[in-house]
């Protein structure tokens, strides 16, 4: 993915080159800083710290259940008969499970949440920076944040600054 980007890069200075530079319109923007000045991201922030409050309350109950009948067993295996002994622990290999399971199924739901909460978040982000593009005729909008776009190496003054356009279109001062 990362060859193609460069790629795709190349081949856009090299038709830049053959074209008037000046005729170019270059524009960047830091998408991540957009995103999380949204108040849509804050909410959606907030409901996800809900959700997993909820999902750890759930987990310290199943926790301290097991600690329970671990102490139990402890406290009391020596004098248990066999079968008892057995049965309890079990018990407490089944309890260890169920925790386990419940901790996988927690992170699964806690990722299916945010992506289900950031997903119209980042397509509000991304129809804005395209209709500020075709309004502005730009001809590319860079990404400049680090952990998104890795393909620019060099950012020059030039390149105009489209965060204010777009920030203004999604109703942010």
């Amino acid at each position: 993915m990362k060859t193609l980007k460069t790629l795709c890069l190349i081949a856009a200075l090299a038709v830049a080159s053959a074209v008037n530079a000046q005729d170019l319109k270059f524009a960047h923007v830091d998408s991540e800083k957009l995103i999380a000045d949204l108040p849509e991201k804050l909410a959606a922030e907030k409901e996800l710290q809900d959700e997993a409050k909820k999902l750890e309350d759930q987990m310290t109950v199943m926790n301290n259940e097991l600690q329970q009948k671990y102490q139990e067993y402890i406290n009391g295996r020596e004098t248990m008969p066999d079968l008892i002994r057995q049965t309890k622990e079990k018990e407490i290999r089944d309890a260890q499970d169920r925790l386990t399971s419940y901790q996988q199924m927690a992170q699964q739901s806690l990722a299916q949440k945010e992506q289900q909460l950031l997903t119209p978040i980042i397509e509000k982000v991304q129809k804005a920076i395209d209709e500020v593009g075709k309004e502005n005729g730009f001809i590319y909008i860079f990404d400049i944040n680090p952990q998104v776009a890795q393909v620019i190496l060099y950012h020059s003054d030039k390149s105009t600054d489209a965060s204010s356009l777009v920030r203004a279109k999604l109703g942010l001062k």
